[in-house]
């Protein structure tokens, strides 16, 4: 997928094929959103930034990107075998238990791709609040887009962790994808509050 056109990849997220699919653009958007942070933190150089600052922010948020996009690969292939599962044979009550256990196992590791999305969202709209007072002003607007972009991760991969649940069998795996729904949450809390925050300081004076 790390490797395709945008246009090749909207191509084939638009074709009816079950994968790539909402998973995998919750993935894109982490991974969108960890290369916005990144750029804000090169553009913020010079004496008058925490050079420190920058240079974790950095770090961090290249780091992040290329796990997004494994995850994004990871997602599309967990859902081609949901595909797979769904497919077996069902003629016979052992065939029947057969592919009820193997949608079950399917459909729990389906869900791990974008837990681990959700909680990439966490560590990135930590990266943005960072910023958010330190960074280039000439590009805070795009502290902003990566609070966004990171919202949009962690929202899309909640509701595909929540469509899974109900076909996943172990409780232990359901029991740790459910609480992402909290980070979820709480990633959303905090990107409105950013996003807030770079509006009211771009917003215009009111005239006298």
């Amino acid at each position: 997928m790390r490797d395709q056109t945008i246009t090749e990849f909207l191509d084939q997220l638009a074709a009816r094929v079950p994968a790539p699919g909402g998973g995998a653009t919750a993935a894109l958007h982490a991974a969108q959103a960890a290369a916005l942070l990144a750029m804000v933190a090169r553009y913020s150089n010079g004496a008058k930034y925490d050079a420190a600052v920058m240079e974790h922010v950095i770090t961090e948020a290249d780091e992040l990107r290329g796990d997004a996009l494994t995850l994004a690969e990871m997602d599309a292939a967990a859902f081609g075998a949901v595909t797979d599962a769904y497919a077996l044979p069902k003629e016979t009550d052992e065939e029947k238990q057969a592919r009820s256990a193997a949608i079950a196992e399917a459909l729990g590791g389906a869900a791990r791709p974008p837990a681990d999305v959700v909680r990439i969202s966490l560590l990135l709209i930590a990266l943005a609040e960072e910023l958010l007072p330190t960074g280039n002003r000439n590009v805070i607007t795009d502290v902003a887009a990566a609070a966004e972009a990171t919202r949009a991760a962690a929202v899309t991969a909640l509701v595909n962790i929540e469509v899974n649940l109900r076909g996943i069998a172990d409780e232990g795996v359901r029991g740790d994808v459910a609480s992402m729904a909290m980070v979820a949450e709480e990633v959303t809390a905090r990107a409105d509050r950013i996003v807030a925050a770079v509006r009211e300081e771009i917003s215009p004076e009111p005239s006298a």
